[in-house]
């Protein structure tokens, strides 16, 4: 008898598991095709860019869902509008710019563009509404250096898009990478995401040509900075490589589209990064 109900008790737990599973599988299912008719839904001038950016792709492998809060950095009028109506009624979207710390040294102290930053996350709110897509996600926005303590521990995914060069570029004369890193670590909740998509340098570049100056960085110097911060590396991808841009250090990254016209080659060599804050 005991044997008996031991085995009955074994079937209902395995029943459970399976059928967890295949709850877990449908709502895989729903996230992907729901980001397949958000994508279709953009304007050509952003689908044109899919060939090299890869946002579905992108996007599951940092494991960004309906519902999620997700912060990005830089933010423009591409994987912001993208997130805005994947994310869903009970997501969060948090724009986030640089510092102004960041800024000082960029523009030199200038006060009016300093001045003019500091209404930076007014004016991404008031636009980021044009980008709904029906979507009541919350939308917000933030210098980095200015998250409210209120916020730490509230972000799943944090995304930093073809922006990591600007913050390696000062990090020698401004701490500028290792101060946005400590705010992310403190912003992400246990064992959230930090993703990253940066212009890769090649290797045999010099280490002062690929400072970020130029908008590349080598991947071995921000794994080793980001590492440094406290985070786990979970996962690399090539989806984002591309073998035709081998820039020598004469080159810029802006010689390449969208910004520049050097159509043959195509856009940047990319590194496509996913850490990971420990539990």
């Amino acid at each position: 008898m005991k044997a008996l109900f031991r085995a009955a008790a074994v079937a209902v737990s395995l029943g459970g598991m399976l059928a967890g599973a295949a709850t877990a599988e449908h709502h895989g299912h729903d996230a992907s095709m729901k980001l397949d008719a958000v994508l279709e839904a953009q304007p050509d001038a952003i689908k044109a860019r899919y060939q090299y950016r890869h946002p579905k792709q992108a996007l599951e492998f940092f494991g960004v869902k309906p519902g999620m809060t997700v912060a990005d950095t830089l933010p423009g009028e591409y994987y912001s509008r993208i997130l805005l109506p994947y994310l869903g009624d009970d997501g969060a979207l948090i724009g986030v710019q640089y510092s102004l710390a960041h800024r000082a040294i960029d523009w030199k102290g200038d006060a009016e563009k300093l001045a003019n930053h500091k209404g930076w996350p007014a004016r991404f709110t008031a636009a980021a509404e044009q980008w709904r897509g029906g979507s009541e996600a919350d939308i917000s926005a933030h210098l980095f250096g200015d998250f409210p303590a209120s916020m730490d521990g509230s972000v799943d995914v944090f995304l930093m898009v073809r922006a990591t060069h600007h913050l390696h570029k000062h990090e020698e004369t401004g701490g500028t990478l290792s101060s946005a890193l400590a705010d992310i670590m403190r912003l992400l909740k246990p064992g959230g995401t930090l993703g990253i998509i940066q212009h890769r340098a090649p290797e045999g570049n010099s280490d002062e040509w690929a400072k970020g100056f130029n908008g590349y960085v080598k991947q071995d110097a921000v794994v080793k900075a980001v590492t440094a911060a406290g985070f786990e590396l979970v996962e690399t991808s090539e989806m984002n490589a591309n073998p035709k841009d081998q820039p020598t250090e004469n080159d810029y990254v802006w010689r390449l589209p969208p910004s520049g016209d050097a159509k043959d080659i195509g856009e940047s060599d990319r590194m496509t990064l996913k850490f990971r804050k420990p539990e």
